[in-house]
């Protein structure tokens, strides 16, 4: 199971489907489609972090890639968020994917691939390290 003998294609092919893994603050489920876009859920089980929940939704997209080992995650909508209210434009802006798609763009999320095969993957991320299982 040890990476280090994928490529970053080899990589991305084995992380494409539905996987679910949990963080200490966290449940996520993330679906990486093949044409490079993703879709994610994620539920708050810390008490303190559920007004974030209200305030962001639970419910993200965006678009993802791995470089030299470590999987990038890019939001660029937040479809579920309370902040995604409308500019009053002649075309449809929304404010929370706004802040969403701008915030990625200087602050991806960005995870070290450790390990991974075609049913699990063991990232890290700044603080912890994650376990991930594909849902078939």
């Amino acid at each position: 199971m040890n990476n280090s003998k994928h490529s970053d294609v080899e990589i991305e092919i084995l992380l494409l489907g539905k996987w679910r893994f949990n963080t200490s603050s966290e449940k996520v489920t993330i679906e990486f489609k093949d044409d490079m876009t993703y879709e994610q859920t994620k539920i708050q089980t810390f008490l303190f972090s559920k007004p974030k929940e209200l305030l962001t939704g639970n419910k993200f997209t965006g678009v993802w890639y791995v470089n030299q080992k470590k999987l990038y995650l890019n939001v660029r909508s937040m479809p579920k968020s309370y902040l995604n209210l409308r500019i009053p434009l002649a075309f449809k802006i929304y404010i929370a994917d706004i802040v969403a798609t701008l915030g990625s763009v200087f602050m991806p999320e960005i995870y070290e691939i450790m390990r991974i095969n075609s049913s699990k993957f063991l990232i890290m991320d700044k603080e912890e390290s994650i376990i991930g299982t594909k849902i078939k």
